[in-house]
């Protein structure tokens, strides 16, 4: 009699030993698809801060969770079709990096939900209805890259007491692009400066560009953050320094690439966050809900080996501000 209740007991255990494994092999591990409108090396420091925050919550790369990648700078209309190999791998969330990709992947899934980063403006370019309540699939972080205009040429104006006309390279086919340039009119008025419209969409263009912003007697450059841009970080910088053209720039990475100052919000907390926002949602959070979030530490950068090409003397005010200084 109690070898047979032993025999029962055993067989319940291991029927639920079965089970268990059964269970285990049969749960999804999380998948991603990774859409940035930026080369691999230009996002490399969002990129590590992104997947550092998902270590931190807890995820190993390749075994609770699947990440794939596309990187696009050059030909931005692959973007969709980029997209829409990510959405055909049964992907559980789409990260999209900058406005381009955000838009694109948009346009390719109504379903897939979508974390952007480095987004400059989301409800101008159609991305959510509000930032409180994004009410669609995506939802994020916006780099407020607009709204700090302002500040950035109040920067050059302190440097630079004397500028008075100011280049601002931007891309009119880049949506984050085109609010920073429109943002930029109102404080250069106040500003006493005048703008220099530096149209270029493409790194072949900046040759002619800076060649007629010095023809326009533009003395310095503001350059918005935008997908070529950002992957020609050093062509940029030295092409500025060639023509004796200070530059402010709005992400800590130009000016580690040669522009003279940067202001803006730092990657390592942008890649954080986003790893937090794709943690709640493959908890079951839904990107309509998830408020889309701004940036509240924002720093400052110059380049002092810059400044000394171009024969200038950052006043100390600026340098006792700076969270960083490039010797």
């Amino acid at each position: 009699m109690r070898s047979r209740i032993w025999w029962v007991l055993l067989c319940a255990m291991l029927a639920v030993c079965a089970s268990v494994a059964q269970a285990q092999q049969s749960r999804k591990v999380p998948r991603l698809g990774y859409l940035a409108a930026v080369s691999a090396s230009a996002d490399a420091p969002r990129l590590e801060a992104f997947r550092r925050g998902l270590r931190d919550l807890g995820y190993v790369e390749g075994q609770s969770i699947l990440i794939d990648y596309r990187h696009e700078s050059h030909d931005l209309q692959r973007l969709p079709s980029l997209a829409a190999e990510l959405i055909a791998l049964d992907i559980d969330v789409l990260v999209a990096v900058t406005s381009n990709a955000a838009q694109a992947a948009a346009r390719t899934t109504r379903s897939v939900p979508i974390v952007f980063m480095g987004v400059t403006d989301p409800i101008a370019t159609g991305l959510a209805e509000s930032l409180a309540r994004p009410g669609g699939n995506a939802t994020g972080i916006t780099n407020v890259a607009a709204i700090l205009t302002g500040k950035r040429l109040e920067l050059l104006k302190e440097v630079l007491p004397s500028v008075k006309r100011v280049a601002v390279l931007w891309d009119p086919l880049a949506p984050g692009s085109v609010p920073q340039w429109q943002a930029s009119q109102v404080p250069a008025e106040t500003l006493g400066l005048q703008l220099y419209s530096m149209e270029a969409s493409s790194a072949a263009a900046y040759v002619d560009a800076f060649k007629d912003a010095v023809k326009a007697r533009s003395t310095a450059v503001w350059v918005t953050l935008n997908p070529v841009a950002n992957s020609n970080q050093k062509t940029i910088a030295e092409m500025a320094i060639a023509h004796g053209l200070p530059t402010i720039c709005a992400r800590s990475d130009y000016a580690e690439n040669g522009c003279l100052m940067a202001y803006g919000p730092g990657y390592g907390n942008e890649g954080k966050d986003g790893a937090r926002y794709v943690d709640r949602i493959l908890k079951g959070a839904k990107p309509a809900d998830l408020p889309i979030e701004q940036p509240t530490k924002f720093e400052l950068l110059v380049n002092l080996q810059t400044a000394k090409r171009l024969g200038l003397t950052i006043p100390r005010a600026v340098l006792n501000r700076a969270d960083k200084l490039i010797q």
